[in-house]
């Protein structure tokens, strides 16, 4: 194979992830939940920081310069580190800038890093300025939800992202009514199940469909049990061209990235649809580009980790990503079943098909924001690779990641271990 296209392509070659907890249940702080998945990735890689040319931190909760402060835990070695703020979307446009200073030239080898210490539920510091997502907001209303709290409780920033979504979420009834609840709750039920077997998450114990259904009732139709909660921990990813895998030796640990995009808000955005407000449109746009560059169908994809901040856009995620045709998501959750893998996990085949979150999704891991996208990097990582135990999708050969963040980004990337055979090879 020429250097150039070596040259030309990226890899993943090491992942990292710290366990996920409840916010404030555990004496860290940031720069512990970065050295704890900075180290695992650079250990997965067989590399040290020394190796590392450059480094894109993500957070949203925290002061300027974050990311060096964190990164200082694995070394001082003068290296250019950028930091990033994306809301939700963090982790994954972390990754997105890392694999773009790779196919740039400048730098072989960078480090994603993703980290938060959250407060607890979403907030915002700034009183005195515009909101990044007051115009978001300001339309929900518009559009005609309610502009009071859903629960004297939450605070205005986290009852309006719930409220965004559940009106989403009526949307998708009104105009397919047959199933809906039914189908949020099979989406909540699957990934507390499969996430039971994933030890890095917040969340290991199962939640029963009765239970997801009924209990604490947010903004109607989502419940507790439909939500992801806010998280503390840490996740990472080391990046690399081609040319740096073959002379490290590394093909046993590379996943190729064969197509990312990222899609800002749309005009759609802000026309008639809740649904679009809340990242849909912007979703199709962006894996309907990374179909395009791969010349792959959803068909040849065989595990999504997917952006379920809400069971209801894990639904409309598998219309978005084309899974399905528009208004046919409940019908794929009413044709899937359930199989065991050779390590005795179970997990759910949509239309008997596809398995998305495998590792629970951000309901059973939990939310850190600027980590989340890097954490759904490495379990696709681990799928591709074969190292994910009970979680493992049997046979998988390519995969997608989705990533939202309200403000507003989208992110769709589609891994493939094709690259990893082929240089094998050589």
């Amino acid at each position: 194979m020429a250097s150039s296209e070596l040259m030309s392509r990226t890899f993943i070659i090491g992942v990292g992830m710290s366990k996920f907890v409840k916010p404030l249940t555990k004496a860290w702080d940031y720069p512990d939940m970065a050295r704890e998945a900075g180290v695992q990735a650079l250990t997965d890689a067989r590399r040290e920081y020394k190796d590392i040319k450059a480094v894109v931190a993500s957070y949203c909760y925290g002061e300027p310069t974050c990311g060096q402060r964190a990164v200082y835990e694995l070394g001082l070695t003068g290296v250019p580190i950028f930091n990033v703020n994306n809301n939700c979307s963090s982790g994954s446009s972390a990754l997105m800038l890392a694999r773009r200073m790779v196919t740039s030239g400048v730098e072989d080898c960078v480090m994603a890093i993703g980290f938060e210490k959250m407060e607890g539920g979403l907030s915002e510091k700034y009183n005195d300025r515009v909101s990044p997502v007051e115009k978001h907001m300001k339309h929900m209303v518009n559009l005609g939800a309610d502009d009071q709290l859903i629960s004297p409780k939450l605070n205005k920033m986290t009852s309006d992202v719930i409220k965004l979504f559940a009106y989403a979420a009526r949307e998708y009834k009104k105009n397919y009514p047959d199933g809906v609840d039914e189908a949020l709750v099979k989406i909540a039920f699957k990934n507390r199940k499969q996430g039971v077997n994933n030890p890095n998450a917040s969340f290991q114990h199962l939640m029963s469909e009765e239970i997801i259904a009924s209990k604490s009732v947010l903004c109607p139709p989502i419940t507790f049990g439909m939500t992801a909660a806010t998280a503390d921990g840490g996740a990472a990813a080391i990046v690399c061209n081609g040319e740096y895998v073959v002379k490290n030796n590394l093909q046993d640990r590379a996943v190729e990235i064969l197509s990312q995009n990222m899609v800002t808000d749309l005009p759609s955005s802000f026309e008639k649809s809740f649904m679009n407000l809340s990242g849909y449109s912007m979703a199709r746009k962006a894996s309907e580009k990374c179909y395009t560059e791969t010349k792959l169908t959803s068909k040849d994809i065989d595990v999504f980790e997917v952006h379920d901040c809400f069971s209801c856009n894990e639904l409309f995620m598998y219309e978005a990503l084309q899974l399905c045709p528009p208004g046919k998501a409940v019908q794929m959750i009413q044709n899937s079943e359930w199989r065991t893998n050779k390590n005795g996990g179970e997990l759910l085949y949509l239309d008997k098909k596809w398995v998305v979150n495998p590792s629970g999704g951000l309901e059973s891991k939990g939310h850190p924001i600027g980590a989340s996208g890097l954490a759904q990097c490495a379990e696709l990582v681990w799928q591709l690779r074969g190292e994910a135990n009970k979680r493992q999708v049997e046979g998988a050969k390519t995969a997608m990641q989705h990533n939202f963040g309200i403000g507003g980004a989208a992110v769709v990337t589609i891994y493939g271990n094709a690259g990893m055979n082929l240089m094998s090879k050589m």
